[in-house]
C-alpha cells in the first residue's frame, strides 16, 4: 500500500503512474479542466485514493483520487475535502461510484 507524507508527494507520484488530468466536481459531474470534458458517473472509475488527516488544523484533512475514463482514455486527479469542509455534491458523487 501507498503511504504519502504529504499531498504534493501523492500528486507527484500518480503524476508519475499517468494520472495526469486535473479533475473537479461540478453540477453533480466530473469536469475535466484540460479539455472541458463533463464526465458522468458512469463514464469513469475510482482506481484508487488516500486519505490525508490534518493533524493539527482540520482544514487540512483531504481525500486525493485516482480516476479513469476508459470511455475518453483519460486518467486523472480529484482532490476534495472531507469532514467539515465536504461538500455533499461531492458525497452523494462519490456513493454513486464503484470504487475498486
Amino acid at each position: 500500500m501507498e503511504s504519502f507524507d504529504t499531498l504534493t508527494e501523492a500528486l507527484e507520484a500518480w503524476r508519475l503512474q499517468g494520472y495526469i488530468e486535473d479533475f473537479e466536481l461540478r453540477e453533480n459531474k466530473l469536469f475535466c479542466l484540460g479539455n472541458k470534458l463533463s464526465i458522468s458517473h458512469h463514464e469513469f472509475m475510482v482506481d484508487k485514493y488516500y486519505r490525508f488527516e490534518g493533524e493539527t488544523d482540520p482544514s487540512d484533512e483531504s481525500i486525493l483520487y485516482a480516476i479513469s475514463s476508459a470511455v475518453y482514455g483519460l486518467k486523472g486527479i480529484l482532490v476534495s475535502a472531507y469532514g467539515l469542509y465536504a461538500d455533499s455534491d461531492f458525497a452523494e458523487m462519490m456513493n454513486k461510484l464503484n470504487i475498486r
